[in-house]
């Protein structure tokens, strides 16, 4: 079967704008030569691909199906040629990130703003996914790179730690541990707690940490983002263990002062002996970064020694 690319974007291009004359604009082509490739296309296929009347083009069922696949290969292959042409200038070009959903809401949003300011031409897409789906897409070429929590199995990742940082608590401010500075993993045995379910990579630490320090508390809720467990929280539903990097900063600052009857302000205290996550960057082990998503892997780098300069 012999199809042209001209073909296709001639096809699309009418197909979407339902005109001949409008798509010949589009593509700076005469509307002869825009009609021609669309039957070409048609005979090539041996289907009709459009209804044609003097009032208006209309995809036909086949064509309706070839438009909604043909608009996707056509956007991948022109993100493609636009990264290609980016390896020759360094200044253009698309760079997929997957992240897990703790540190796509609290460290990419701020590297995707400080990328759009140094490099206009470079665009960077986020996939927002659960840590093993995160390792799933790197794996598998995907992405051209994934942050991460350091991961118990990355012999075939390239892996750079980028950021460490502490379990904290999170509470009411009517509970009796808010009036400590500190709290020891110890105390939270036997205590409710709202924590990360297991999809994510800080999960396996908390347990951990639990488990060492002998802290036997009761799990009452497993779930999938911090807001959800700083509602339940609110709501008295337990504590919660959560990484520092979600947790606002005016919560750090709360005092731990004479504990409030009634309320529902959250505190957070560190928790000692302190247990760090380590926050990572990982591609494949044979796979060489393109010199434009290495420039956003630096700046991802870069934007998480800030923080730990702050």
């Amino acid at each position: 079967m012999n199809v042209s690319l001209r073909q296709l974007r001639a096809f699309v291009a009418v197909a979407t704008s339902q005109s001949f004359s409008r798509a010949a604009d589009a593509l700076a082509l005469t509307q002869p030569a825009v009609s021609r490739n669309v039957t070409e296309l048609e005979q090539a296929l041996g289907l009709q691909l459009l209804y044609r009347t003097t009032r208006e083009v209309e995809p036909t069922e086949a064509g309706r199906l070839l438009l909604g696949n043909v608009q996707r290969v056509l956007e991948d292959l022109d993100a493609c040629l636009q990264e290609v042409q980016g390896l020759a200038t360094q200044g253009r070009g698309r760079v997929k990130v997957a992240s897990s959903p703790t540190l796509s809401a609290h460290l990419l949003p701020q590297c995707i703003a400080r990328a759009k300011q140094q490099s206009p031409g470079v665009n960077i897409q986020l996939l927002d996914r659960i840590q093993s789906d995160v390792l799933l897409s790197v794996r598998s070429g995907e992405v051209d790179f994934g942050v991460v929590i350091d991961p118990s199995e990355k012999q075939d990742l390239h892996a750079q730690t980028i950021l460490t940082e502490p379990f904290c608590l999170v509470c009411l401010s009517s509970d009796q541990l808010a009036r400590k500075k500190e709290v020891h993993w110890a105390e939270l045995a036997g205590q409710p707690l709202v924590l990360l379910d297991h999809a994510s990579g800080s999960r396996r630490l908390i347990d951990a940490a639990l488990q060492a320090h002998g802290a036997l508390a009761s799990v009452v809720q497993d779930v999938g983002h911090t807001t959800t467990i700083y509602s339940m929280v609110e709501q008295g539903l337990g504590l919660s263990v959560v990484p520092q990097l979600a947790i606002p900063a005016d919560w750090r600052s709360r005092p731990a002062s004479s504990v409030r009857k009634t309320g529902a302000e959250l505190v957070s205290r560190r928790l000692v002996p302190q247990v760090q996550r380590g926050i990572m960057l990982v591609r494949r082990q044979q796979r060489e970064l393109s010199p434009v998503a290495h420039g956003v892997w630096d700046l991802i780098a870069n934007e998480a020694l800030q923080r730990l300069k702050t």
